[in-house]
């Protein structure tokens, strides 16, 4: 029997399935954040003492390297054939079928429990390097796609690399919703069509 590629898995999932499936992964990624902070850390204050207000790392060192992250990437998209930055359709199949005001929320929830999970915890307890590979290897499904391999690396130790230096998590949870959130946005109003008639066409053949 023929193996199924992910691009066929997917369009077998309806829309809805498809963002349960991604609540439920980062709703595991935040268990796994507490129990694993519960076994390594000396109290739960030391994972909330994570979380600093400050404007200026937020801006300078969150949304302005968020955006710029972004800028390079559509750059990227633009100019690299559009098969190098196919993810199976699992981008274009969430982004397209929801609103902005949901795009908002998923791009928020993803960003929360990622580096709730990775930097908050695994980071702070491990290192810079390990946090970053894992974080990419989570990513499993880009590891036959170098573009986006390299892509989610370079990601994952700028994100790691913000903590680094500011020691306070919500830089890089917001660093990583903007990113999430405007590329969203981007799949919503300019991907979604043009992506979905050439996948059609494809697993037709």
């Amino acid at each position: 029997m023929k193996r199924q590629s992910q691009a066929e898995i997917v369009k077998q999932l309806s829309n809805k399935e498809l963002l349960l499936n991604v609540y439920a992964s980062q709703l595991l990624f935040v268990l796994l954040a507490f129990g694993l902070a519960w076994l390594w850390f000396d109290d739960f204050n030391h994972l909330f003492g994570l979380f600093k207000l400050n404007w200026n790392e937020l801006l300078l060192l969150g949304l302005i390297p968020g955006v710029t992250v972004v800028m390079i990437d559509l750059i990227f998209i633009k100019w690299i054939p559009e098969k190098y930055y196919d993810d199976g359709g699992i981008n274009n199949r969430i982004f397209t079928s929801l609103s902005i005001p949901q795009i908002f929320l998923i791009a928020l929830v993803v960003s929360f429990s990622e580096e709730l999970l990775f930097r908050g915890v695994i980071q702070t307890s491990f290192g810079y390097v390990i946090a970053s590979v894992l974080f990419a290897l989570v990513h499993f499904r880009y590891l036959n796609k170098i573009v986006l391999l390299v892509s989610v690396l370079i990601l994952s130790f700028l994100l790691g690399y913000i903590y680094e230096i500011t020691n306070n998590l919500l830089v890089p949870i917001v660093a990583h919703f903007i990113i999430d959130f405007l590329l969203g946005i981007y799949y919503r109003l300019f991907r979604g069509d043009n992506h979905e008639r050439k996948l059609s066409q494809t697993l037709s053949k």
